[in-house]
């Protein structure tokens, strides 16, 4: 496991999911989309073609696989890194809790 020596401080259990996401990083104006990797009640793991800022607010329209309107949230960039050419991670931070928001995420997620 990469950074062992740190201590995971997360509440809320990550789940792997790939789900289309549209976002605004609203400090910049800038729009794109990415996919998320995981995904919990507070956070997401992202894959992006570009960098975000550690720290930049984000707005995200995740577009869940339920027929249902995207799932609205926001957070801000605790971290990011590139992974390869034009390929990046990123952790997100959620403003609040969205255990309903999860919800639907999980009905929807095929685990392996």
């Amino acid at each position: 496991m990469a950074n062992e020596g740190m201590q995971d401080k997360r509440v809320f259990e990550r789940f792997s999911a790939r789900i289309p996401v549209r976002f605004l990083n609203t400090g910049s104006n800038e729009e794109g989309f990415c996919k998320t990797q995981d995904i919990s009640a507070k956070g997401l793991g992202l894959e992006t073609a570009q960098l975000l800022p550690v720290n930049s607010t984000l707005e995200l329209w995740l577009e869940i696989p339920d027929k249902g309107e995207p799932l609205y949230t926001r957070g801000s960039v605790a971290w990011s890194k590139s992974t390869g050419i034009n390929e990046y991670r990123a952790g997100v931070n959620l403003e609040k809790a969205d255990l309903m928001g999860l919800s639907r995420v999980l009905r929807t997620v095929h685990f392996r």
